[in-house]
């Protein structure tokens, strides 16, 4: 029998093969797992903290990130969930490479088409407080990252023309959104459902969402913005601590021990009986 690994897990998500590199950097001793339905995943650790951090590159949209998100979650039981990478600007004042911290997700789509017009049903989930307040600590040592905290939007659209009715549309019912990507509210709504798992939308600025996009990742704008934003949830995850009574969640107290005799089953195989005696002094 195979006892299971009970070392506490996070999911690190990302759309975009330069999104995963940048995060992959960061991880040491990986090593690939393969779900039975075929998502891969590259786990490994994340020194010094004791956190086991699983990688997964799901590709882009909102409802495939929803599904795949879930199907993972399931799987590895993490205890926390981040969706990392990059995306396009909507504020004057956040700057290419910038990064916008989601303090809460706005899924764009969500409405009612009427006589009068399209009447929007917003529909929006906050990122985790705990998470937040990590990332809020972490950026004030990071001199070389500019952080903003404030909302961000999800559409299934790649946004190229700050003047087009989608952006428009965007301005003027999302108005405070920092930024638009497209499988954050798929990642944090899979979060949400799945036992209030603590989740946060991390992504950098690569590109203005207007007609200089292209040329704008074509400067390696992509590149540096991913970069950011997986050095900040590297900073995040240097935070933010695993849940009391989590395996390795804290280090032993000094002075604590192991009373009577004691058996560690962590990590370990076995292929016959075991038998615990349990002592009586107690």
């Amino acid at each position: 029998m195979t006892m299971p690994d009970i070392q506490p897990t996070v999911l690190v998500l990302t759309a975009l093969p330069l999104e995963y590199a940048a995060i992959r950097a960061h991880v040491e001793e990986r090593e690939e797992r393969v779900h039975r339905d075929g998502t891969r995943v590259e786990v490994g650790r994340l020194t010094p903290t004791s956190w086991r951090v699983a990688l997964a590159e799901l590709g882009m949209g909102a409802e495939r990130a929803g599904v795949l998100t879930t199907q993972l979650i399931n799987w590895l039981r993490p205890e926390a969930v981040l969706f990392v990478g990059v995306a396009g600007c909507l504020k004057d004042d956040v700057g290419i490479s910038d990064v916008v911290v989601g303090t809460q997700v706005y899924e764009i789509h969500g409405g009612k088409q009427a006589p009068e017009g399209f009447l929007v049903r917003p529909k929006a989930l906050p990122g985790s407080h705990a998470l937040e307040q990590a990332a809020r600590s972490a950026v004030r040592d990071m001199p070389g990252v500019r952080a903003h905290f404030m909302p961000i939007a999800t559409g299934d659209v790649v946004l190229a023309d700050a003047e087009s009715e989608i952006a428009r549309f965007v301005r003027r019912n999302y108005n405070d959104a920092g930024a638009i990507e497209m499988e954050g509210s798929g990642a944090l709504q899979a979060a949400h459902l799945s036992g209030q798992l603590n989740a946060l939308v991390i992504r950098g600025i690569s590109d203005r969402a207007d007609a200089k996009k292209h040329r704008a990742d074509a400067s390696g704008s992509q590149q540096r913005a991913a970069e950011q934003a997986a050095a900040v949830t590297v900073a995040v995850l240097h935070k933010h601590r695993p849940r009391e009574g989590s395996s390795d969640s804290e280090e032993e107290p000094q002075g604590a021990t192991y009373g009577g005799d004691h058996i560690d089953f962590r990590g370990s195989t076995f292929h016959g009986p075991v038998t615990g005696k349990r002592d009586r002094r107690r």
